[in-house]
């Protein structure tokens, strides 16, 4: 369970941080705040991906495609997360 919570920390550290390059423009959060996004991200990837494909945790929980789909999520959900900021300051 450990492991596992570790792994989730680590993805989601890698997806949102590899998803605030990709996205032009200045992001101003935290690290705690990239983590989440890419937690969030892998979860919105996965949901995605089995929509798609089919898939499902059975099939390995770490994957070149698992990772690919945490950061397509986590650049999703980065730019959800802009376009409600800017709303906010209006």
């Amino acid at each position: 369970m450990l492991g596992l919570i570790i792994t989730l920390i680590i993805v989601g550290l890698i997806a949102g941080a590899v998803a605030r390059l990709l996205v032009p423009g200045r992001q101003n959060m935290s690290i705690l705040t990239t983590i989440v996004i890419g937690i969030v991200g892998s979860f919105v990837g996965g949901f995605l991906g089995y929509l798609i494909f089919g898939k499902d945790a059975t099939d390995g929980f770490l994957q070149p495609s698992g990772l690919i789909g945490s950061i397509i999520g986590a650049i999703i959900v980065l730019l959800v997360w802009l376009n409600m900021g800017s709303r906010r300051t209006i």
